[in-house]
């Protein structure tokens, strides 16, 4: 009795310390699922590894990353979620607006979502409210409805005549045809007149722009959309050649040699995700971090894209610029 108490003791001896090893060794893993693909996300990616760092983790040494790109292919993000929730992940960052957001939440309601720049979290069902989230998501609103009206009102002030204005919206954007509807209906208090081209690809744009072209457009206004900001470089490059004052969303625009742009700096939504993200592994819940709003609204101007266009800027915009690029 004593020998087979013995060999059952050592036989839990040899299986013990394999068994700490293995639980040592499991890292939590973060799937993280984005509209865009790695190639235009390097900057945004780095502010949100910069914050999760901060908060205690490093990929590759105490967290893992299972990163899914939809390239902006919108039909693709339901598949891309469900993969990460095969995979057992232990919290999902939605990158990019509502629709990963959305495939997301249809892919699980256990598994902690953090999304990024939705434009009705409550709206859309993401959150209960912003205060008390509720269920298994969070993370950051851009409410980009009074954003769009509010670029309109910019490019109104820089163009004050009536004008005909081009618009560029992306038809798989769930706040898309909402924004379009409001643009239009402060356009008109304006004496202006809004034509929308609709596209949601790379052939779309090019062809959308193709349609702007003979209509003697006077200035441009980019819908919001985040895959419109993964192809800044090929909508610039079409706004240049039309040779129009166009207003934009983000400051990536105004690097790319965009004029104006009106909108939250997109790094600091990252840089949130990245909080909330280590946050939600060191043990905390998703219904008890309140969904953050944006606080600052940033005007930036371009001088140089200026002076090739001809164009000069009321004094009482530079007087409003957060940043001069000269």
């Amino acid at each position: 009795m004593r020998r087979r108490e013995f060999m059952i003791l050592s036989s839990m001896a040899v299986v013990w310390p394999k068994s700490v090893a293995a639980q040592q060794s499991e890292i939590p893993v973060i799937g993280f699922i984005s509209l865009a693909g790695p190639d235009t996300f390097a900057h945004l990616l780095a502010a949100y590894h910069e914050s999760l760092r901060e908060a205690g983790f490093v990929e590759g040494r105490n967290v893992a990353i299972e990163y899914r790109w939809a390239r902006g292919q919108y039909d693709q993000l339901p598949a891309l979620a469900a993969d990460l929730v095969r995979r057992k992940v232990s919290v999902i960052v939605a990158s990019g607006g509502d629709r990963p957001s959305l495939a997301a939440k249809a892919a699980t309601s256990t598994i902690p979502i953090v999304f990024t720049g939705s434009d009705d979290p409550v709206g859309f069902g993401l959150v209960q409210s912003l205060s008390h989230p509720g269920g298994n998501m969070t993370g950051t609103a851009g409410f980009t409805s009074k954003l769009e009206v509010k670029k309109l009102e910019i490019l109104h002030e820089v163009l004050p005549e009536p004008r005909l204005i081009g618009m560029l919206a992306n038809p798989k954007n769930p706040a898309a045809a909402a924004d379009v509807k409001d643009v239009e209906a402060a356009a008109r208090s304006m004496a202006k007149q809004i034509h929308v081209v609709w596209a949601s690809n790379e052939s779309e744009i090019d062809a959308g722009f193709a349609a702007f072209a003979p209509l003697q457009l006077k200035g441009l206004l980019l819908g919001h959309d985040p895959f419109f900001n993964s192809r800044r470089d090929q909508i610039i490059a079409h706004v240049t050649r039309l040779a129009i004052p166009a207003i934009y969303e983000h400051r990536e625009f105004i690097l790319a040699g965009g004029l104006m742009s009106y909108g939250t700096d997109i790094r600091e939504g990252y840089r949130l995700a990245g909080d909330y993200t280590g946050r939600i592994l060191k043990g905390a819940k998703p219904t008890d971090l309140p969904t953050q709003q944006p606080t600052k609204f940033n005007l930036i101007v371009n001088l140089k894209a200026a002076k090739a266009l001809n164009f000069e800027f009321p004094a009482s915009i530079l007087g409003r610029a957060d940043e001069i690029i000269e």
